[in-house]
């Protein structure tokens, strides 16, 4: 059965270690796209933080959709009609503050347009997602952070080694009620359960009427691991984490090697003509 629709994750996939899409992998993409086939950006950014890729894409059409936070939301690209939406409530960012204190990390939330942070010593951490997803970051105290704002998830970040030291510490009132995921050595994402990227996929699949086996869905960290999961051709990068490759149908080249367009080329394109 051929492909209708290529689910791409943005960091370690789509982008190379320049943060740009190559000349190949573009050509693949719009190539795809030529012949019918919905490219779907996947990504833990929110939109803010890939309006430039979908720019150089084109993909503002009334038909095209972009899955972001992790698949916390799912919408148009063009008119940002909500697909489906996955927050978190005042309380729980209350709890999860806490936690965060308790462990000795750093945490920052984002909203659909603002990133916050309570630590007096912002983390450079926080200060380059910022800039990463174009998105303005304010200090707040918890006392600060009303209920009314629309949190969609929230980020403990801090050195490699120390998060990875507090990921077993993390209490099961936590690890039960949320999904905790890394999206990259310095980022522990904490989401609704029910946001996650295979999710999005197959909801916005069933929304479109393509079945699970005419999905592709491509990344590289722990975050893609559903989405490749649930697609009917799962593919990893060649430097995708190993739990990732192995859950993967296929394993492609690396994003310094033109990953996406060869598998593109090899299952898509191929099969198509």
């Amino acid at each position: 059965m051929s492909i209708k629709l290529i689910a791409i994750d943005i960091d370690g996939t789509l982008l190379n270690n320049d943060r740009k899409i190559t000349p190949g992998v573009y050509q693949a993409l719009k190539a795809a796209e030529a012949q019918g086939v919905r490219i779907v950006l996947c990504t833990g950014r929110p939109l803010t933080g890939v309006q430039d890729l979908l720019s150089e894409l084109d993909l503002f059409s009334e038909t095209d959709y972009v899955i972001t936070y992790n698949g916390s939301l799912v919408q148009k690209t063009k008119t940002k009609e909500i697909v489906s939406e996955f927050g978190l409530t005042h309380e729980e960012y209350l709890e999860v503050e806490m936690t965060a204190r308790k462990l000795g990390v750093h945490l920052h939330v984002e909203t659909q347009d603002t990133m916050y942070t309570a630590n007096r010593d912002i983390s450079p951490y926080t200060v380059y997602e910022a800039f990463l997803v174009n998105m303005p970051l304010k200090y707040r105290t918890p006392e600060e952070m009303t209920a009314d704002l629309n949190i969609i998830k929230m980020m403990m970040i801090d050195e490699p080694e120390l998060i990875d030291a507090i990921i077993p510490q993390l209490p099961t009132s936590l690890t039960e009620r949320f999904n905790i995921v890394k999206s990259a050595p310095f980022f522990l994402e904490v989401l609704n359960k029910k946001a996650h990227k295979g999710a999005a996929v197959q909801k916005l699949a069933e929304e479109l009427g393509i079945s699970q086996a005419e999905v592709m869905a491509i990344g590289d960290n722990e975050n893609d691991l559903t989405m490749v999961e649930y697609a009917g051709l799962g593919v990893a990068m060649a430097n995708a984490t190993e739990n990732v490759k192995q859950a993967a149908d296929v394993i492609t080249a690396s994003n310094e090697e033109d990953g996406v367009a060869k598998v593109i080329n090899d299952y898509v394109l191929n099969e198509l003509k």
